[in-house]
């Protein structure tokens, strides 16, 4: 049931990333923040950039400014070049052909895309979207608005208590009409990788299609969306090192072009008569209008960027930070953390709880020690109901985080304690 996408054993291990050198390429991490060195632990919500990506986006503007697949002057066609570019190695990056990768402002974007695109034509009464107790609001909100607009039903898998998938029931669920299986491949919340390859699996056998919500992986190891199985697969580029504003929705080619294009308008078309029109041919069928052209080509800097890293040294880097984290916020009194134990295999995130100390409250506290968190419900109020509370504080970390930074973690929720009297 694993969902394993790292190379063959043969394959020449990974060199270790050095932060300490990554560092200097981050500008906004060297700033201090009420007197105290800056500690960002909040990169699940957004990444920092390098100054890679920054130079990419301010060149476009100072010397490339044009709209793209209009004009035949040479910034115009710089700019294409540019922008089309970065499709190409995002392309790489998930090994699949440039055609299937689409431009979105984000990973909702794209889910969304595909709930109206996908959705309407194959899901009506009677049928059924399986989404998980663990989903952000992003892959589970879309499916509910389908089902009320299809008059179909919502079925959920649960989480145990350790955050995994519980899949007994999983082939009696998809059994029930099943047409859409939307799950994330990494959970926002608890950082648990969801085996995504064999829910897969059993989805396609009963006749379904499978939507991943990559947001949490695709920025901390290397993901391949046909070796997982997906038929969708979207993320977004601001959560690995590229632009606000920018994300990418990768579909299988054949439903691509089955399915109506989301948005009408300028470019995305072929022909155009009073009464009649035909659409463009893949990715731009779904691109409309003039696109984020400085985001993408910010995007594709960050791509390079991770690329260099290799993504397999990232994502080992990322889940020893996050074993690290949960296991050392864990040895403290009254502390909780949530999701899989201390010591188990986890993605970039921890989520916990003080207590006696709410997580807003903690979050102040830590970011009066320089120390930036995430307090709240992390965008997955289900899961907050499944483990009976109203939110949770969460670290996260990546490719710029040291254990050093752990430390300041666990002293300023030490100082947070003392603060509240030693709850």
């Amino acid at each position: 049931m694993s969902a394993t996408r790292l190379p063959a054993q043969d394959a020449p291990a990974p060199r270790a990333l050095d932060p300490e050198r990554l560092r200097a390429d981050f500008p906004a991490l060297h700033r201090r923040v009420h007197g105290h060195p800056y500690t960002y632990l909040d990169s699940a919500a957004t990444s920092q950039r390098p100054r890679s990506v920054i130079r990419a986006v301010d060149a476009y503007y100072r010397r490339t400014n044009a709209n793209i697949h209009r004009g035949v002057y040479a910034a115009a066609e710089e700019a294409t070049a540019l922008y089309e570019g970065a499709r190409d190695r995002i392309a790489a990056l998930l090994d699949v052909d440039r055609s299937e990768v689409i431009y979105t402002r984000n990973a909702t974007e794209g889910l969304n895309l595909v709930a109206y695109a996908y959705g309407e034509g194959h899901v009506g009464p009677n049928d059924a979207v399986l989404v998980t107790e663990s989903e952000h609001h992003s892959n589970l909100l879309p499916w509910q608005r389908l089902c009320e607009r299809r008059g179909a039903r919502l079925e959920v898998l649960p989480v145990t208590d350790r955050g995994e998938l519980d899949l007994s029931e999983l082939d009696a669920v998809l059994a029930r009409g099943v047409r859409i299986v939307a799950l994330s491949h990494v959970s926002n919340v608890l950082g648990v990788e969801n085996p995504v390859a064999y829910v897969a699996e059993r989805a396609h056998r009963a006749g379904a299609v499978v939507v991943v919500d990559a947001a949490q992986s695709v920025p901390h190891m290397p993901v391949r969306p046909r070796a997982l199985g997906a038929d969708f697969l979207a993320f977004s580029g601001h959560k690995m090192l590229g632009p606000t504003g920018i994300g990418v929705l990768w579909g299988r080619r054949e439903l691509l072009e089955a399915m109506p294009p989301f948005l009408t308008g300028g470019d995305m078309v072929g022909t155009v008569h009073l009464r009649r029109a035909t659409w463009a041919e893949l990715p731009h069928k779904f691109e409309a209008g003039t696109p984020a052209i400085a985001e993408a080509i910010g995007l594709g800097a960050a791509v390079e960027y991770l690329t260099a890293l290799d993504l397999r040294a990232v994502a080992e880097h990322s889940r020893t930070l996050a074993m690290h984290a949960a296991e050392r916020l864990a040895e403290l009194p009254r502390v909780t953390v949530y999701g899989p134990p201390p010591g188990a295999a986890r993605t970039a995130v921890v989520a916990f709880n003080v207590a006696g100390v709410h997580p807003h409250d903690l979050a102040t506290i830590l970011d009066g020690q320089g120390v930036a968190i995430r307090a709240g419900h992390h965008c997955a109020q289900p899961l907050m109901e499944r483990y009976g509370v109203a939110a949770m504080a969460r670290a996260s970390v990546y490719v710029y985080n040291r254990d050093q930074d752990l430390e300041r973690l666990v002293a300023a929720v030490r100082r947070a304690q003392d603060v509240f009297g030693g709850a």
